[in-house]
């Protein structure tokens, strides 16, 4: 009988002798190479996340970059183009009363992604290094990392309303610049790199250190 208040050591699937499948989560004895579920391979661990996660991080920050710079939006009145950057874009709002919706668009197109970086290296870089951030808080900031991962496109998604809605016969006209494709590619790359990690990993580097040496 264990004692109240007595903390209890965390049992991985892998010491419990199970593999858990990630497309469906049934959990199999550990040896078992096909879910009977669903098909889905199964493996312990993936050994090339890491690598996979960079990479597409990588990738994710290169074409970030283009779409700060670039023309997100290019808006035509009669003989005067006027051709605005995200960042502009949300100034032009907030200068035209509309700190709302000038908000929003920073916060989704430049707090998060830039959030979404950091927190992805971070995780990558602290399941192979020595630190005091516990498994439940990386945990939480992956599951933060995927649950916001959907609401990254509303840039894109602003852009494509207003193309749609504001066409006033030739006198008006709204256009995605090419901004909109790098940025579309950025949040795909980086939505990726997070579904790339495999948060088991989080459990090995808790257990590695657990089991390091403390120095006096």
């Amino acid at each position: 009988m264990e004692l109240s208040g007595t903390p209890q050591k965390t049992v991985t699937a892998r010491e419990a002798g199970l593999v858990a499948c990630t497309r469906c989560t049934r959990a199999w004895p550990l040896g078992t190479d096909v879910c009977g579920r669903c098909g889905a391979t199964l493996v312990s661990r993936d050994a090339m996340s890491l690598q996979k996660v960079w990479a597409l991080w990588i990738m994710g920050l290169m074409c970030y970059v283009p779409a700060n710079v670039f023309t997100m939006l290019r808006t035509q009145q009669l003989f005067d183009v006027d051709e605005s950057t995200i960042v502009g874009g949300a100034v032009e709002l907030a200068h035209h009363g509309a700190l709302g919706i000038a908000a929003i668009i920073l916060i989704a197109s430049v707090l998060i992604p830039l959030g979404k970086f950091w927190a992805i290296a971070f995780l990558a870089i602290s399941v192979r290094s020595h630190n005091s951030f516990t498994s439940h808080r990386r945990l939480l900031m992956y599951e933060i990392v995927e649950y916001i991962g959907r609401w990254s496109m509303i840039d894109i998604f602003v852009v494509a309303i207003l193309s749609a809605l504001v066409q006033l016969h030739g006198l008006v006209s709204i256009t995605p610049g090419p901004a909109a494709f790098f940025f579309a590619l950025s949040v795909i790359f980086t939505m990726l790199s997070a579904q790339a990690f495999d948060p088991r990993m989080i459990w090995d580097a808790q257990l590695n250190d657990d089991e390091a040496p403390e120095h006096v």
